[in-house]
């Protein structure tokens, strides 16, 4: 009997080990990691400006799991920003832990930090919440800038939440990424935590999965530089139309030296101007002092662009 106990399997350690599987089988985002790097060093700066204090941030990493996951570590009462992703049609959600709150606002009113020890657990007043609401605003817009190269994209906070057992961003088994920023404050301590549910970004998942091969987001612009250098100083031929005719080909072939041809045109009417078979511009015909002829553009033919920018994009 002891033997066949042995021989028995633990089915229920199988079950735990494909569910641990199922949950590092997430597909990964490389452009999205390099965009939250980027963005936790562009993050210091813009909060340096916007507190009048020294703050440091760092990237405490991406983690690919479920939403419920994803949820459940963090403390409750957080500042949970139940953000809308304008161009990506979803929704996002920045937490900001308490310690974090209370050190924006211990700087905000010019305080001291107070020596550590234990804090008792308590919702956020109005005051706290509004605080707390436009030092996330001023984060999401810098969360934007960094996207801008990738995938442009608008953050507009829609409601508060405090309950992260409460929120529904997805379903709580669906897939989703969390970003953990640290942030130091002059000594204050605190974490803010994007959780991004992959319906959220979906229209753009096909770009956020592309491998980032290194240099800058976008593109190296030096290259695009010295093209648009080169390109307005290029030579193209030009062709100034005066009239066009359709013929028989019996006619044509019947051509002798000394016959005139009939455009159907009048000696003012405009000529049209030709860039590489493409029509450009109209133009008038004129005479110059020293006897040549001359055009002096009338119309445009097409819709004028900012060549630089485009070429820069």
């Amino acid at each position: 009997m002891s033997t066949a106990r042995t021989l028995t399997p633990d089915t229920r350690a199988v079950e735990e080990l494909i569910v641990e599987r199922a949950k590092l089988s997430y597909a990964r985002l490389p452009m999205l990691e390099v965009v939250f790097d980027r963005f936790s060093l562009s993050l210091a700066q813009t909060l340096k400006s916007y507190l009048g204090a020294m703050a440091e941030v760092s990237l405490g990493g991406i983690d690919y799991l479920s939403c419920q996951d994803a949820l459940k570590d963090q403390p409750d009462p957080s500042l949970i920003s139940v953000t809308t992703a304008e161009e990506w049609g979803g929704t996002i959600a920045a937490i900001m832990t308490p310690e974090l709150l209370f050190g924006i606002i211990e700087i905000t009113f010019g305080g001291r930090t107070v020596a550590t020890g234990e804090k008792k657990t308590r919702n956020f007043t109005s005051i706290e919440k509004r605080i707390g609401q436009n030092f996330t605003e001023t984060v999401l817009t810098e969360l934007s800038n960094a996207f801008a190269k990738v995938t442009p994209v608008n953050f507009d906070i829609s409601h508060l939440e405090t309950n992260p057992k409460a929120l529904l961003l997805a379903p709580p088994t669906s897939a989703c990424v969390r970003a953990r920023l640290t942030i130091d404050i002059e000594g204050r301590i605190g974490e803010m935590v994007f959780v991004l549910p992959n319906t959220a970004f979906e229209k753009v998942s096909h770009i956020l999965s592309q491998q980032f091969t290194g240099g800058q987001l976008g593109g190296d612009s030096g290259w695009r530089l010295k093209m648009t250098d080169m390109l307005g100083s290029t030579n193209v031929p030009m062709s100034a139309v005066m009239g066009q005719a359709v013929l028989p080909m019996r006619d044509v072939l019947a051509w002798a030296p000394g016959q005139v041809l009939d455009l159907g045109i009048q000696v003012d009417d405009p000529v049209t101007l030709c860039c590489a078979g493409k029509e450009i511009a109209r133009a008038e015909v004129g005479h110059r002092k020293n006897g040549r002829i001359a055009l002096k553009l009338s119309e445009k033919l097409y819709e004028e662009k900012d060549s630089p920018d485009d070429l820069r994009d």
